[in-house]
């Protein structure tokens, strides 16, 4: 069983909101930077960082992440992993830094992008902003801004698929094995 739960106007307006968090949160966009979670994260972060130029005009520094090696389960996905870039092309030393992922569920690709941020400095604060969160925590890590909270069963999953990398904006909800069928 599949269902979509969020279409393309609901991410945009999803998205939008998350900005203007963001911006009120730390009072504008000085000494702040946007760093996406390979992949869907960096698309993400991208459509932030568009959105806080509209509202204020600055060009907010962004990166891409990818924890493929720092995840404590990467031996169990594959004997090859594929690694994708990392491009962090500004010091993230003393930034205000907002992580960026489309899901957080168990909270372990979260504890992944903090250990591969640091190995790149050290930030004022770092904090985590995600389209869905849908619960089932397995470390103590929860998201600052939140698209929206989907409540799940652990047989389900949340698909979150954006046009730059999947044709279409939208968010599903379906049973594990719903996919392979």
């Amino acid at each position: 069983m599949k269902h979509t739960i969020i279409d393309a106007p609901g991410i945009d307006r999803m998205l939008t909101r998350m900005a203007h968090e963001i911006l009120e949160v730390h009072k504008g966009a000085e000494n702040l930077t946007l760093i996406g979670i390979q992949t869907r994260g960096v698309h993400m972060a991208r459509r932030l960082q568009s959105r806080i130029w509209a509202i204020e005009g600055i060009n907010v520094p962004t990166g891409v992440l990818d924890i493929t090696l720092y995840r404590d389960d990467w031996t169990r996905i594959s004997n090859h992993p594929v690694i994708q870039a990392t491009d962090i092309s500004f010091s993230v030393d003393e930034q205000d830094i907002v992580l960026i992922d489309d899901v957080l569920f168990t909270g372990r690709t979260v504890r992944a992008a903090m250990d591969a941020l640091i190995d790149f400095g050290r930030p004022q604060r770092i904090e985590l902003a995600v389209l869905v969160d849908r619960g089932h925590r397995e470390l103590p890590i929860q998201a600052n801004y939140i698209g929206k909270v989907v409540p799940t069963r652990k047989t389900e999953t949340v698909n979150v698929m954006l046009s730059e990398s999947d044709g279409i904006d939208q968010i599903v909800v379906e049973e594990r094995g719903a996919a392979e069928a």
